[in-house]
């Protein structure tokens, strides 16, 4: 009876060594199956990336900003880093990364609008003010070719940058032409060869600059929206 009694403890042991040596390779397994699935999703690299809005900032200079040129691991790449490193970048105003299923990554970006540039800094000035160097070579912006007095600066590039993009390109130069009843005039040399004389306070004037131009019907000279609205033509 001894013998017998002692034999199954043996036997049971056994069993609940054997036992505890399956958990043990069980959860070993789970373990390395859990972290094939983290790994596998971890190391799952961006499939596409899709830009929009930008006119002067290059796709791929916007990837190389963003630190996205190896297509990094889509689960590790922040959104807001990326939304953070565009924005110091003076030409963006605005941007908006969305992350999508399947690695794709789509990042939005506003810029910001160019008023002009300064001919004695060579300075393009930006709507909010800024002053950056000219590094993409744009040559279809207005060239402001005189000084503002500064106390009109500021008000100028206000209300400039109230002005339709799509007409700002149709302006060659502006030159500040103030006069003493008029501290905010300025002489706007257009492309098509038309001359306007404008003021800081009916700047919105120059939006209808398209309309004002076809009722002209081919003719050239000089629009004068500072007083009144009326045209001189070229003699």
């Amino acid at each position: 009876m001894v013998i017998t009694v002692s034999n199954k403890k043996i036997k049971v042991k056994v069993k609940v060594r054997k036992l505890k040596i399956l958990n043990i390779i069980l959860c070993l397994l789970i373990l390395y199956i859990c972290y094939f699935i983290i790994s596998t999703i971890i190391n799952k690299k961006i499939t596409n990336i899709y830009i929009t809005g930008n006119n002067i900032i290059s796709d791929k200079e916007i990837i190389s900003i963003s630190n996205l040129e190896d297509y990094p691991s889509f689960v590790l790449t922040s959104s807001n880093k990326i939304k953070k490193l565009l924005l110091q970048n003076d030409y963006i105003k605005e941007v908006e990364v969305t992350k999508k299923i399947f690695g794709k990554i789509i990042i939005k970006i506003k810029e910001k609008k160019i008023l002009f540039k300064e001919k004695d800094t060579n300075k393009l000035v930006l709507e909010d003010k800024t002053k950056v160097d000219n590094i993409y070579s744009i040559d279809e912006v207005p060239i402001l070719i005189n000084t503002v007095d500064s106390s009109e600066y500021d008000y100028f590039i206000k209300k400039i940058s109230k002005v339709d993009s799509n007409i700002l390109l149709k302006i060659s130069e502006f030159e500040y032409a103030k006069v003493d009843v008029d501290k905010q005039r300025f002489l706007l040399y257009m492309n098509d060869g038309n001359y306007v004389y404008i003021t800081l306070s009916k700047i919105d004037n120059l939006n209808k600059y398209e309309e004002i131009y076809n009722s002209l019907e081919g003719k050239k000279g000089i629009i004068y929206l500072d007083s009144g609205n009326y045209f001189e033509e070229a003699k």
